[in-house]
């Protein structure tokens, strides 16, 4: 991985000398709180890994927050290889929330993006803090490496299209960024349980501090703002480049370490970056964690670091893996967040839709796994007391019984009683939904047309009835027509009798 920062040989002995201070970072920090080695090798979460699930406000599963919805699911290619994490209180820091979305890819990548998810953030808030602390110290930031600027020159020679430079103020925090990830690739290097050569994760994360976003990219995953343009209408702006292998600054650096970047024939939309003497392994994105059998010839872990400083007309951000945006657009994913019944089902409504998606555009092929996180920037708004009007019940369209709650769910309403209704309003009160109609314990009839107002209906809907309903009901039309045969025979001995009457007159 050294080979992508410099080829002189200065370079080399300046990552030499960057590489001897982060290993003994490393051996001055693994009696700390988090230990860094083990794990991930499918036996159970270490002590370590419990301590980071007892953190209050780090949430890692699917669920929600008061400012964040995240929700996974497993696609049809086997484990689930993406990760997700919004960690609130970051750093100590009441204001600043940590967010990000991990998609691993190779033999092991379910383990390198789990391992990301868990401990990058622990590196970034350490060095956050650390760097601090040395800015607020006479001569503090004297003794920084020359890997450290080359890699800062690297991350800012690449921002092209930046709107907004990072402010003075956290520069501490985006160098902080370009170390952190630089020691989770060593790790990953060196991590015993983990097989990395050709197994590795994306990462996009999110800083949230006070009223500005720091955001750090590395591959392609994405992260999109929902805004409001002039017109008040929810537009949506991408904050981060897709790191693929075709964009010319990837495809020149990976060629000028003897990489190969090409697309194959059955697909040629997706470009892959190979070994220079082996069609292996075709990896389809410029810039991620592990995968070390090509940090030698142009991969790199080095991320895109952009600022975005957040307005009254900005809503929420989405951070999401590829599996999403390979079948949604940045528009859609924004429209369907801003549609969903609660912030607490936003993310969960995205990966649905994002499946269904995925079933419409490629039916013959196998849906990726998708992860979301879903940051809410706005305060949540208070729900208005409802205002009661009296309306009259509309026939002419269809109704439903179901209403939007503030909740998780969609709650169905009580329906009144049939029999304590006067007799125009049984039309209005009859308009159940299926469920409901199905569900109902009176002993009752439903059609499947139930409430639906029709000009005309040319074929009569069977009606079914449950097992208890269609006894009595049984049992009724068994009574019914007894007594139809016994008045009909009764009829029919009466005229026998008085034939044989007026035979026996003659």
């Amino acid at each position: 991985m050294g080979t992508c920062y410099s080829t002189t040989g200065a370079g080399r002995r300046d990552r030499k000398h960057a590489a001897d201070e982060d290993e003994s970072w490393w051996k001055s920090n693994r009696d700390s709180k988090f230990k860094f080695g083990g794990g991930g090798g499918g036996k159970g979460p270490t002590a370590e890994e419990r301590a980071l699930q007892q953190i209050p406000g780090r949430l890692f599963g699917n669920g929600s927050s008061g400012i964040a919805s995240l929700y996974t699911q497993q696609g049809k290619k086997g484990t689930n290889q993406d990760a997700m994490i919004v960690w609130e209180k970051f750093s100590s820091t009441n204001e600043a929330v940590f967010c990000g979305v991990f998609d691993g890819h190779g033999p092991y990548g379910h383990m390198v993006a789990r391992k990301v998810r868990d401990y990058l953030p622990v590196l970034l808030s350490t060095h956050w803090k650390t760097s601090s602390d040395s800015e607020n110290e006479p001569n503090g930031n004297m003794n920084g490496s020359s890997h450290e600027e080359e890699e800062d020159n690297l991350s800012e020679e690449f921002e092209v299209g930046e709107k907004e430079q990072v402010p003075e103020k956290y520069i501490p925090l985006k160098k902080s960024i370009l170390k952190s990830f630089r020691l989770m690739d060593m790790e990953l290097k060196t991590h015993p349980a983990i097989d990395c050569f050709c197994s590795g994760s994306t990462a996009v994360t999110l800083i949230k501090q006070s009223q500005d976003l720091i955001i750090g990219n590395l591959g392609d995953s994405r992260a999109v703002l929902a805004t409001k343009d002039d017109n008040n209408g929810l537009i949506a702006v991408q904050l981060t480049v897709d790191l693929k292998p075709n964009l010319p600054r990837e495809a020149a650096r990976i060629q000028q370490f003897k990489g190969r970047v090409f697309a194959l024939q059955d697909e040629p939309e997706v470009a892959r970056v190979w070994l220079p003497n082996s069609d292996s392994p075709g990896l389809a994105m410029a810039r991620a964690f592990g995968d070390f059998c090509l940090k030698d010839f142009g991969l790199i872990s080095v991320p895109d670091i952009y600022y975005h400083h957040i307005t009254d007309k900005d809503k929420f951000v989405v951070l999401a893996t590829d599996g999403i945006w390979d079948v949604l657009s940045n528009k859609e994913a924004v429209d369907i967040v801003a549609a969903a019944p609660s912030r607490s089902t936003a993310a969960r409504a995205l990966v649905d839709c994002a499946t269904r998606a995925w079933r419409l555009k490629y039916p013959t092929s196998k849906n990726d796994d998708c992860a979301a996180v879903c940051l809410f920037l706005d305060p949540k708004p208070t729900p208005a007391s409802p205002k009661k009007e009296a309306k009259e019940p509309d026939t002419s369209v269809v109704e439903h019984s179901d209403v939007i709650k503030e909740s998780s769910e969609i709650v169905p309403c009580v329906e009144p009683d049939d029999s304590k209704l006067p007799e125009k309003d049984v039309e209005a009160a009859s308009k159940k939904s299926l469920a409901e109609c199905i569900s109902n314990s009176e002993d009752e009839e439903w059609s499947a047309l139930e409430g639906v107002t029709r000009v005309n209906s040319l074929l009569s809907i069977p009606r079914f009835l449950s097992g208890d309903k269609r006894s009595n009901q049984f049992k009724k039309i068994c009574h019914q027509d007894l007594i139809e045969i016994d008045a009909a025979f009764l009829v029919l001995f009466r005229s026998c009798f008085m034939i044989m009457c007026i035979r026996a007159k003659f």
